[in-house]
């Protein structure tokens, strides 16, 4: 994990009298999402630790908030011309829904990795008022995209987080936090894509608290917001990890980054590796039996690398719970291999009768699983290299296999992650 402290000298256009305005403005149709205290996370931790459900939600993520307030503010004019908006696909099932309740028609942009869950539920919730184009293969393309509709068409963009009635919109997640719980909370703990929903938390709880701090947790193969940070400016990424497409921004927004640079030091910024957050999205559904998506475990994730005092009064935004049930074989194996429990050998066995059996009767241990064996060249069966997959006891044991792997006849290459041939072979 990384971090870096923020301090800048601009200033946010965004106020906390904006968001509560917004809490106003959006209380007849977004709910007031649970404040649950989390004794495994407390304990685990020595902190206390609350869980904000915005995956809870109708559209199961807090991205009706600032789809919504933004809307409810729209001439009649702007909403005549239609609406636009791009989404990995939580802001448009918000959008979806507020553009049902206001009737009012609009299109919405996702890129092709948008996973089915969300594309149904875009459809679900807007009904005959939306038309949902997928095509390009990140968000920034989709962006693109309804930004050519809005230029051709003379629709309204309705932003997922660089406008500042989004952003305020998302801050009221601030809002009821600090009504439910009994005194301030030392931190704050929220996921980081665009920066919409961390800005206008920062914004409010900057100017209602005393205290209390904010932690952003970005994905590492995304972490677009630190550095717009670093570059003192927005800056596009040269390459976005897609796994955790709640946050996989390749360019922080402007309006949210000017809010952020303002903050001083209340604010830092965490990176957490996929990996982790696969880990803390099974973890959540094991123990607490919440479905979180990966940008919605993000923030619990961050906690359990934190260095927080004991006793601290946290609260981590559970930000969304859209996540597609396919994909949970490919978080368990992500979960494994940053826990050191899982790993990829390429094996050359000797040219010899038996080859295949003694290597496995001498190097497993007890608690060793093969999960993967496969020969990289299909007509050599017996014999010849093979792409080997093990699954350990526990994570102390590599040492161990290593051991045994080095003092067999074969040759034997761990493939390490990250590497191409890694990301290639799986």
């Amino acid at each position: 994990m990384s971090a870096e402290l923020i301090r800048g000298p601009q200033v946010s256009p965004l106020t906390a009298a904006d968001i509560d305005e917004a809490a106003v403005r959006i209380a007849g149709v977004v709910t007031q999402s649970p404040l649950q205290f989390s004794d495994r996370l407390s304990h685990a931790t020595g902190t206390q630790v609350y869980l904000k459900r915005e995956d809870l939600q109708a559209v199961r993520s807090y991205k009706l908030r600032g789809a919504y307030n933004l809307l409810m503010q729209l001439t009649p004019d702007e909403l005549a011309a239609g609406v636009v908006c791009s989404s990995a696909g939580n802001h448009a099932q918000g959008f979806a829904l507020a553009c049902r309740s206001m009737g009012v028609h609009g299109r919405v942009y996702v890129p092709a990795k948008t996973p089915k869950q969300k594309r149904d539920r875009i459809r679900y919730h807007g009904g005959e008022f939306i038309e949902l184009i997928v095509g390009g293969k990140t968000y920034d393309l989709a962006a693109q995209a309804a930004l050519d509709d809005v230029a051709r068409t003379g629709a309204t963009l309705v932003p997922p987080y660089d406008d500042p009635r989004t952003m305020a919109g998302q801050g009221t997640i601030a809002v009821e936090l600090l009504e439910q719980l009994p005194g301030e909370p030392d931190v704050v703990i929220v996921p980081v894509g665009g920066g919409g929903c961390i800005a206008g938390i920062t914004t409010y709880l900057s100017e209602r608290t005393a205290n209390s701090a904010v932690l952003g947790a970005e994905p590492a193969g995304a972490a677009s917001m630190m550095a717009a940070l670093a570059a003192g400016a927005p800056v596009a990424l040269e390459h976005v990890d897609q796994f955790v497409d709640g946050a996989a921004v390749a360019k922080a927004g402007a309006n949210p980054y000017a809010a952020l640079a303002a903050a001083g030091d209340m604010l830092s910024i965490t990176s957490v590796d996929e990996g982790a957050v696969c880990s803390a999205m099974l973890d959540l559904y094991q123990s607490e039996g919440i479905i979180a998506e990966p940008a919605g475990a993000l923030s619990v994730a961050a906690l359990m690398e934190a260095d927080i005092a004991p006793g601290s009064t946290v609260v981590c935004i559970i930000s969304g719970g859209n996540n597609d049930v396919s994909r949970y074989g490919e978080i368990l194996e992500r979960s494994l291999v940053h826990r050191g429990l899982k790993h990829y050998f390429l094996v050359d066995f000797p040219q010899e009768p038996g080859a295949l059996r003694g290597f496995l009767d001498s190097v497993l241990g007890p608690n060793d699983d093969i999960t993967l064996f496969e020969y990289v060249k299909r007509n050599n069966r017996e014999t010849g290299e093979a792409l080997v997959g093990i699954e350990l006891g526990s994570s102390t044991d590599l040492d161990g296999l290593l051991h045994r792997m080095h003092e067999s006849e074969a040759h034997v290459e761990l493939l390490e992650p990250g590497s191409p041939t890694y990301r290639y072979l799986t």
